[in-house]
């Protein structure tokens, strides 16, 4: 079998399990927060733990893989992934669940960097679109099935199926990658590692990320808030500046300097802030507005998947033929037509609209992901791979991470907390039909500001430009078979 199969057939497993996992607790929340007997704060950290944990350990995979090698951290990663999820299937409360959440990320983490950098090695240029197109629709197959797999594993079972589900797909996984990958990448095992830099990182992004909970939630005195603040823009500022001075950062920020790397980083960490909550929103609107089940809320949302998997595949291979530049740009703008009709939506919209605002949003977000990817990834030289990965990988992160905090926020500039904890721990009997409106009018001002922000992606979408030299992308065919 030519290499570069091997290595797609094995990738595809660790993306079909990151596919799951991203998406399995976004209809379930309520009903795991409930059983766990969480607040609206535990709740929300039930998936921002295991972002954070993915984000975090970015800084680490994409040089560790440079100096070991990708296959082995990547090996260890799918372990990681498998354990974590198996000991989330053994917790007894939230704050133990947050902990493992992270454990859970940082496997997650090294599964999705990894195999973008293996595919890349692996791959041929003029097939580079197509393969990554493959990878990512891997993980849309995966995220359909952790749509309905919520639903009928919380039908039958209690919400520790929805973790132990990832364990016998993981133990195979971590077994096939040990004994079908091989090392193809190039390494370099003389540079140090970068601690100061994953130090003030982690700080950076840690006190953002509570300086958001806390101003959404109210839980904290604004002295508090702007001393998270403080400290955000000192570690960032210290973390900027270091990395700039060091010969072998731990995020090599001199890849900014390569301007299609930079526009389409940029896009895709805003792009990631404007939908990486949607899905979330549509899925309360659903059970809440409109009387869905969780299970009849996670089938509905499936159309959004399935279009983003078939857009994502012509996308990355007409990009190939035809310069990534028009389908990324046109996603985008696709993209923030579909956060504005969702922002019309209310208490009458007949369902049929909101599935075809659903459908577009789908194809927007498939028709920007792999060309996008396939420009940035593509400007970068061959021994760069590995941290650009990272980098892409990051900022990707980050832009999910903060997506959900930030709709969080807005939503409370409308929704008292008190009602948003009714709405996110499932006490939705509770609710009367005029909070019902009132969460309709925190949605529709989140949809606003998120369709904003992801218009502002088309701006570095535009000026990243046509790629000006043409680095050799891939290995020759005689050495992938």
């Amino acid at each position: 079998m030519n290499y570069k199969w091997t290595v797609l057939t094995v990738t595809t497993i660790g993306v079909l399990m990151s596919g799951i996992d991203s998406r399995i607790l976004i209809v379930g929340l309520p009903q795991v927060a409930a059983a766990l007997h969480a607040d609206a704060e535990q709740a929300i950290w039930l998936t921002q733990a295991y972002t954070l944990g993915s984000t975090i350990v970015l800084l680490l995979v994409g040089r560790v893989s440079d100096m070991f090698g990708r296959v082995k951290i990547y090996i260890v990663g799918f372990a990681l992934f498998t354990l974590g999820s198996a000991l989330i299937g053994l917790s007894s409360g939230p704050t133990e669940v947050i902990a493992l959440r992270v454990l859970q990320g940082v496997g997650s983490g090294i599964l999705n960097t990894n195999s973008v950098a293996m595919i890349v090695d692996a791959t041929p240029i003029k097939e580079l679109g197509f393969s990554l197109g493959l990878n990512m629709s891997s993980f849309r197959f995966g995220a359909m099935a952790g749509l309905t797999l919520s639903g009928v594993l919380l039908a039958f079972f209690n919400w520790r199926a929805l973790f132990w589900v990832n364990v016998p797909v993981g133990v195979f996984g971590t077994i096939w990658a040990w004994r079908r990958l091989k090392e193809i990448g190039i390494t370099d095992k003389n540079e140090p590692f970068d601690v100061i830099g994953l130090i003030t990182f982690t700080v950076t992004l840690t006190s953002f990320l509570l300086v958001l909970t806390f101003q959404a939630y109210g839980l904290a005195e604004v002295n508090t808030v702007y001393l998270l603040m403080l400290i955000c823009v000192v570690s960032l500022a210290a973390f900027v500046g270091y990395e700039r001075k060091i010969e072998h950062p731990v995020i090599d920020l001199r890849l900014l300097r390569i301007r299609e790397f930079t526009g389409g980083v940029i896009a895709q960490l805003l792009n990631a802030a404007a939908w990486g909550a949607v899905l979330l929103l549509l899925s309360l609107y659903l059970q809440i507005v409109l009387g869905f089940s969780a299970f009849d809320a996670g089938v509905r949302l499936i159309p959004f998947e399935i279009v983003g998997l078939a857009v994502g595949l012509i996308s990355g291979r007409l990009s190939d033929k035809y310069g990534p530049l028009p389908f990324t740009t046109g996603g985008l703008v696709i993209t923030s037509l579909s956060l504005y009709l969702f922002s019309t939506v209310g208490v009458d919209t007949p369902f049929t609209y909101v599935l075809m605002y659903t459908l577009i949003f789908g194809a927007g977000t498939g028709l920007f992901g792999s060309p996008n990817m396939s420009s940035l990834m593509g400007a970068v030289p061959p021994e760069r791979r590995g941290v650009a990965s990272a980098f892409r990988a990051i900022m990707f992160s980050i832009g999910l991470t903060i997506s959900l905090n930030i709709a969080i926020l807005l939503m409370a500039l409308v929704v008292p907390y008190g009602l948003l904890s009714q709405i996110i721990t499932e006490q939705v009997a509770e609710l009367t039909d005029a909070n019902k409106l009132l969460f309709l009018d925190g949605m529709k001002l989140t949809y606003l500001w998120l369709a904003g922000v992801n218009t502002l992606a088309i701006i570095p979408s535009i000026l990243r430009g046509k790629r000006i030299v043409n680095e050799p992308l891939g290995p020759t065919d005689a050495a992938l078979e």
